[in-house]
């Protein structure tokens, strides 16, 4: 007997959050050639304002952080969220907790990132708040990340 298969539209498929997201994603793609640097550094940093009163403080400080631990990385938008390139590779972002509605904000590494350690290694950082000790580790990541280290 032949099995059939039940197709399904994409409300079914991806959350609301997750179509948003893909959205933004096609629109940043469109706009990239256009946008000098500084627009796209303009426009993260608009994104960063717009997030709510727990993500926003948490974001701007990694901006902050990213920034001055890997200079040459080049901000700009990906799937909606703050992200650091290297040249057209996605190093690090930035998910604010609302994005997905998580508890908690994600900082996360790309493939393209240098972390490499054995065969395992995180690739993404549950964060709620941030310590001295955090942003110190952060700092290293990043730096490490960019191959700056």
């Amino acid at each position: 007997m032949a099995k059939t298969e039940t197709r399904t539209d994409a409300s079914e498929r991806f959350t609301d959050e997750e179509r948003d997201a893909m959205k933004q994603r096609n629109r940043e793609l469109k706009s990239s050639k256009k946008l000098t640097p500084q627009d796209q550094l303009a426009e993260l940093l608009a994104k960063i304002e717009s997030f709510d009163e727990t993500d926003r403080p948490l974001a701007e400080r990694i901006h902050r952080l990213i920034t001055e631990a890997a200079p040459d990385l080049a901000p700009r938008l990906w799937y909606g969220m703050p992200a650091y390139y290297k040249g057209t590779k996605n190093i690090v972002f930035f998910q604010p907790a609302a994005k997905f509605k998580a508890r908690y904000s994600t900082l996360g590494f790309n493939d393209a990132a240098a972390l490499d350690d054995g065969t395992m290694w995180p690739v993404a950082y549950a964060i709620t708040t941030l310590t001295p000790e955090d942003e110190e580790r952060i700092t290293e990541l990043v730096r490490r990340a960019a191959g700056t280290a």
